[in-house]
């Protein structure tokens, strides 16, 4: 391992790194989901829309944001 002066590495010389495995815990398949930040009035309301429907909070979003982009869509 090369010693690198404070101004070249972002990284502290005391960790070390030297015995890490690269790639052990990447996965090529796996699937990520984003979280989706939601203003506190928005979720309220979505929250309270998707109780009284008995829904859960994700399809419901998913609902209305399929519906937005077939909207966006036919708009084209």
């Amino acid at each position: 391992m090369n010693a690198t002066t404070p101004e070249d590495d972002d990284i502290p010389s005391e960790i070390d790194f030297s015995g890490g495995t690269r790639g052990k815990f990447h996965r090529p398949n796996a699937r990520l989901n984003l979280p989706v930040y939601l203003d506190a009035d928005v979720q309220a309301y979505l929250v309270a829309l998707a109780a009284r429907k008995g829904v859960p909070l994700s399809e419901l979003a998913n609902d209305l944001l399929k519906k937005d982009i077939a909207i966006l869509e036919a708009a084209k």
